[in-house]
């Protein structure tokens, strides 16, 4: 093993996912990820803490970033309209991670613990999301009805991305979650 190779953190998470879409979750040690990705498994602790947080350890850089874009929103807008500002950026975020973020949600969908991880994530998402619309002066429960929807209309914008069947032609994330949040807006107003 060389003592130093770029991009780390991610060597370990596509050894990482590479394993546990062949095996299995529960069945893939930190030794064999580490092994996998040429590294060891102290290097593997310096960047990760345990072998679940692989999938997960960009969440809270998502979770800035969603929040950044909605307290800079302009001033006036409407939560909902805030809120989209911020999934525009979550979208972003994504655009050239589709074949990662569906070989990782196979992972998660198959296991019960990685789903319960998942949705704390979304619920935590969700949180700050109105913690941020209450800080732009937005009341209850318009804050916290804006946050769900909007980790709503992410999570179907997200998951109509990653299906191969729903997405073949290979649509942007952006785009079918503006799409997600113009359905929700006709629920909304009950059409």
């Amino acid at each position: 093993m060389g003592r130093w190779e770029p991009n780390t953190p991610g060597r370990l998470a596509e050894a990482a996912l590479e394993l546990y879409s062949e095996r299995g979750y529960e069945q893939t040690t930190v030794a064999e990820i580490a092994k996998r990705a040429g590294l060891t498994e102290r290097t593997f602790f310096r960047h990760y803490a345990d072998k679940r947080e692989v999938l997960f350890s960009g969440s809270g850089d998502l979770e800035k970033l969603i929040v950044r874009a909605v307290a800079d929103a302009p001033e006036g807008a409407a939560p909902i309209d805030a809120v989209a500002l911020g999934l525009d950026a979550v979208s972003e975020f994504f655009a050239d991670r589709r074949d990662f973020a569906r070989r990782r949600q196979a992972v998660i969908t198959a296991n019960a613990e990685l789903q319960e991880r998942e949705l704390i994530k979304l619920a935590s998402l969700s949180a700050a999301l109105a913690d941020t619309l209450r800080r732009r002066g937005v009341t209850e429960p318009a804050a916290s009805l804006a946050a769900e929807a909007g980790v709503a209309v992410f999570k179907v914008g997200f998951e109509r991305w990653i299906d191969a069947a729903e997405n073949a032609e290979g649509r942007d994330m952006a785009q079918l979650v503006r799409e997600a949040l113009t359905e929700f807006r006709a629920v909304a107003a009950g059409r």
